[in-house]
């Protein structure tokens, strides 16, 4: 096929989904700048990011000439912020989250949802049972040390008299207290606090999105329906983490809505280290295993789900609809396949990164070493649209594509 026959898209518009962050969408621009950057200089392709004009979410622009495109690709990204909504849902207190996390416990625990999610994926799992044990040592800890400074005031009962036991008591608080807060101040490299406000998020509603989210994810779904309705070849909606399953519900009520017109851009869907099943095996999702349901089996977009078993944060090659148990008979998505991390990253690299879960479960919007058949930017800024890039990939044949779910409603 000759280059300029192989030339469908010269301008896109993209989405970005965050999952679960309460960090400023700017962080998203800079990982894409410098990772975009580092790709193009491996694969030998031109990639240039710019402020990006116009109204809407906060965003970039982009240039790019690669794979014999006989014009540049350009492309706007826009992030989907609900940061706002991530760190409003933060317990600012200690004894909260500790709440949190005794509700959120019973919740996958006392219905089965833990014990079906661990034969998925264990690193998952692991990775949500971290801050439960980890917040369950620094108050073990806490205990103890404030036990100790209970028995040195006890000891020192024949110089203070019958006001040891109170002393003794008034410090075992004070030392309980100060350990604890210094561990929450010490969050940003433990994240055992953040993991958790992110689990007992959709723990809280049993699975169902709370009210603010559905306002915003209406919010979203607008901003692409008016993409939609523009001049470009392609609008690809890019959920991450917890944004997968944000992404699924959005595009759902678009389609089902009848704003993604039979003439306009091809729509697409790439949905990376999706965590699904954490929600959707959730009793009260049924909001979520309706759109999973309705999603699979539409002809209106290309659904794409990226994981790679070497992340440990992420579902990594489970069909999220039938997993969740409600793949229909007539189901065409998603595509599942693996960014094949050990085989991807150099050795070195591999090495580098293998012990750092969180950092690895962002590579999918990094750059690769030795790219094999997928590539971030090239999906986002290339010239070919998702459906057309991966018309003859097969899905990973280690994918896992069983019912597992005890939760299959699809309606309360």
């Amino acid at each position: 096929m000759e280059a300029a026959q192989r030339q469908e898209v010269s301008h896109r518009k993209v989405f970005y989904i965050p999952g679960y962050d309460p960090i400023h969408p700017r962080r998203y621009r800079e990982l894409y700048r410098k990772e975009g950057a580092a790709q193009a200089a491996i694969s030998g392709y031109d990639l240039d990011l710019r402020p990006r004009q116009g109204s809407g979410p906060y965003g970039w622009a982009v240039s790019s000439r690669q794979e014999g495109a006989e014009v540049e690709v350009e492309a706007e990204v826009q992030v989907l912020v609900w940061s706002d909504i991530v760190r409003g849902s933060m317990s600012g207190t200690i004894p909260a989250t500790y709440l949190q996390l005794l509700l959120t416990a019973w919740e996958y625990i006392a219905t089965g949802a833990l014990r079906r999610l661990m034969r998925l994926r264990k690193g998952p799992v692991i990775a949500a049972l971290y801050p439960v044990g980890m917040l369950l040592a620094q108050l073990v800890l806490a205990v103890l040390l404030g036990w100790a400074a209970f028995g040195i005031a006890s000891l020192a009962s024949p110089w203070i008299g019958i006001a040891a036991p109170i002393i003794g008591a008034a410090l075992w608080a004070v030392v309980v207290g100060l350990v604890l807060r210094w561990f929450k101040a010490r969050d940003g490299k433990l994240f055992a606090y953040y993991l958790m406000h992110d689990y007992a998020y959709s723990a809280r509603h049993k699975g169902a999105n709370p009210p603010e989210l559905e306002t915003r994810m209406a919010q979203f779904a607008a901003i692409i329906a008016e993409a939609l309705a523009s001049d470009a070849d392609e609008v690809l909606v890019v959920g991450h983490s917890s944004g997968a399953h944000l992404g699924v519900s959005i595009l759902a009520d678009l389609i089902r809505s009848g704003r993604v017109p039979a003439t306009g851009p091809k729509l697409s869907f790439l949905s990376l280290g999706q965590v699904v099943p954490m929600v959707s095996f959730l009793r009260g999702a049924w909001r979520l295993r309706a759109d999973l349901a309705y999603l699979s089996a539409r002809d209106e977009l290309t659904w794409v789900d990226v994981t790679a078993p070497g992340d440990g944060c992420a579902f990594a090659l489970c069909d999220p609809v039938t997993v969740s148990g409600v793949a229909p008979e007539d189901k065409r998505w998603p595509l599942v396949f693996s960014a094949q991390f050990t085989k991807s990253l150099s050795p070195a690299r591999w090495k580098q990164l293998r012990w750092r879960f969180f950092r690895l479960h962002f590579q999918y919007l990094c750059a690769f070493d030795a790219p094999l058949d997928y590539d971030y930017f090239r999906i986002t800024a290339g010239p070919l649209t998702l459906g057309t890039r991966y018309s003859e990939r097969p899905p990973s044949g280690s994918r896992i594509d069983v019912p597992v779910s005890k939760f299959t409603s699809v309606a309360p």
